[in-house]
């Protein structure tokens, strides 16, 4: 990692490397199908690692401390992350303008 990568960027580059890398070799395969088990992969880690802890008081954990709660916590950053995509908007999206 370089000094001023954040582990949260390095880990997105290294999921986008490993989506391309697959692509490249299992060229049969359909882009989706592997953006799917990236994202069933990602949302796996990301639950296991916002577990709560046991201290029901924990102040930290309150906005993780159900599984709902970390549904909900999970969809509002999938919603900024996408958000913050330049593949969010194309200009084949079926709400593109077209002049």
């Amino acid at each position: 990692m370089s000094n001023n990568e954040i582990p949260m960027e390095l880990a997105a580059r290294h999921v986008v490397e490993l989506g391309n890398e697959l692509a490249e070799r299992e060229q049969e395969a359909d882009m989706r199908d592997i953006a799917d088990g990236l994202l069933a992969g990602a949302v796996h880690y990301w639950l296991y690692a916002n577990q709560p802890c046991s201290d029901q008081m924990c102040e930290d954990c309150i906005p993780v401390g159900s599984a709902e709660l970390r549904l909900v916590e999970m969809r509002k950053l999938i919603d900024e992350f996408a958000r913050d995509s330049d593949y969010f908007h194309t200009p084949n999206d079926t709400n593109a303008g077209r002049a």
